[in-house]
């Protein structure tokens, strides 16, 4: 116990699983003591919460518009990566585009997203094409600034050492930035490609053609927060899935990080 209370200790692994799953039972019990001396519709108790998932699903396609909020998910992700990687990279590395465009993308990070709703369906029209393309550029404002700076913090002694050899500027780049750079945005990642979510009901309202995020609207609209509630539930336990398999590949794709 001694352990437990010490400032930044840590956690024997075998506690761990039992503090994870005692923490979820006394949220519930939290969430149901307050559901219970509210006694008002918009406070749904976890009972009915859960009893709303069979309504979600033979009335409401569940299954269907999950998927298709994660495939638009994927595809904007996907998009945001074979992007921003290769664009961060060549204006982290070479001073002349770090110089002209450094301020720019930095300046990015500002832009109100649901503000640009509009450009994204005047360029792209109103099906999924929009909505790929606008879930991606959520995440490329927030992952080449990111890029970027790992590229910067790169050690000059691992730059020299190859320089050293007689290595040439492309052999330093795959051989020094290349490995070091995607080593530490793997974890990036890991935490921006949440972002789509954030902004999955408002890319899925434009053309309403199905997807998590516009039922979840539907059902505020009609005042039906245990579907709400439900829905929220779904795409927290998605992400932790997805976030557990982005860590899966990571310790795949980068054994030395994890010995």
């Amino acid at each position: 116990m001694q352990k437990l209370l010490t400032i930044r200790g840590d956690i024997p692994k075998q506690l761990n699983n039992g503090l994870i799953l005692a923490g979820i039972i006394f949220l519930i019990m939290v969430w149901g003591i307050t559901a219970k001396l509210l006694s008002s519709p918009v406070f749904p108790s976890p009972w009915k919460v859960v009893s709303s998932l069979k309504e979600l699903h033979f009335e409401d396609a569940l299954v269907r518009n999950l998927f298709y909020s994660i495939k638009l998910n994927i595809l904007g992700y996907i998009e945001a990566m074979v992007i921003a990687i290769p664009l961060g990279f060549l204006i982290g590395l070479f001073p002349l585009t770090k110089g002209l465009f450094s301020k720019q993308i930095d300046a990015l990070r500002f832009v109100p997203l649901t503000a640009v709703t509009g450009l994204f369906i005047a360029w792209f029209g109103i099906e999924d094409t929009m909505k790929v393309n606008f879930l991606a550029f959520g995440i490329i404002v927030y992952l080449l600034p990111v890029v970027v700076q790992r590229v910067a913090d790169v050690e000059k002694v691992h730059e020299q050492a190859v320089t050293t050899l007689g290595a040439t500027q492309w052999q330093t780049i795959r051989t020094v930035f290349i490995p070091s750079v995607l080593a530490k945005i793997s974890d990036d990642i890991r935490v921006l490609v949440a972002i789509s979510w954030t902004y999955i009901i408002v890319a899925e309202l434009v053309n309403k053609s199905g997807g998590i995020g516009a039922l979840a609207y539907t059902s505020a609209r009609q005042s039906r927060l245990d579907k709400m509630f439900a829905i929220l539930l779904i795409i927290i336990v998605v992400g932790f899935i997805q976030d557990k398999l982005f860590e899966i590949v990571d310790r795949i794709a980068f054994k030395y990080k994890h010995i």
